[in-house]
């Protein structure tokens, strides 16, 4: 990650810093049927695992985050399991770990970003993405979640904000061995650049 992606990105977070969540718990089940020979988030990237390079971009930001990366049935499972080992945060950024493009200045514009309701959703073109962020407020809904559809009837539920960005990495994941090679392209292009 550049230190030119943090420039003119404000470090006061008005005392509320969100911890991001990681989610890594998936199977893996689509990449490795598109011909991956390895789980989706220990594949290869540039020289570093797709894991890596997310994980890059969340500490780079400088927020707090937690890896959630034990075996869980579901999404909602995962994100019920971090939002518990994180008691007490300031609120969440749910990131999957197969996001290995985003940018940590986003990261640091969402959180920073101030709240009217309960939830936060970057989009980009229009298309909705992640990391998705919630108030501090939805711990206890968050620590209750189950199943595969994660957060998703909480979202509809509370309604959300949407937050234009200008980060394809925030709707740019790895599921395929196609996606995995636009990525490495991708990649390349912005380190050229």
């Amino acid at each position: 990650m550049a230190s030119s992606d943090l420039v003119g990105v404000s470090e006061d977070f008005r005392g509320v810093r969100p911890t991001v969540l990681v989610l890594a718990s998936g199977r893996g089940a689509r990449f490795l049927a598109s011909g991956g020979s390895t789980h989706k988030l220990q594949a290869d990237l540039c020289g570093k695992t797709v894991l890596q390079r997310t994980l890059d971009a969340v500490r780079a930001s400088g927020l707090p985050w937690h890896l959630e990366d034990a075996g869980h049935p579901g999404m909602g499972d995962s994100i019920a399991a971090a939002v518990r080992a994180t008691e007490g945060a300031a609120g969440w950024l749910v990131l999957p770990a197969d996001l290995p493009l985003v940018r940590a200045s986003t990261l640091v514009h969402i959180a920073s970003h101030p709240m009217a309701g309960k939830v936060l959703v970057p989009t980009v073109q229009g298309r909705r993405g992640h990391p998705v962020r919630f108030a501090q407020g939805c711990g206890a809904a968050l620590a209750a979640l189950q199943g595969e559809a994660g957060a998703a009837a909480l979202v509809r539920g509370w309604g959300s904000e949407t937050l234009p960005v200008d980060d394809a990495g925030c709707v740019f994941d790895i599921d395929t061995v196609d996606d995995l090679q636009a990525a490495v392209i991708h990649w390349q292009l912005v380190t050229r650049s």
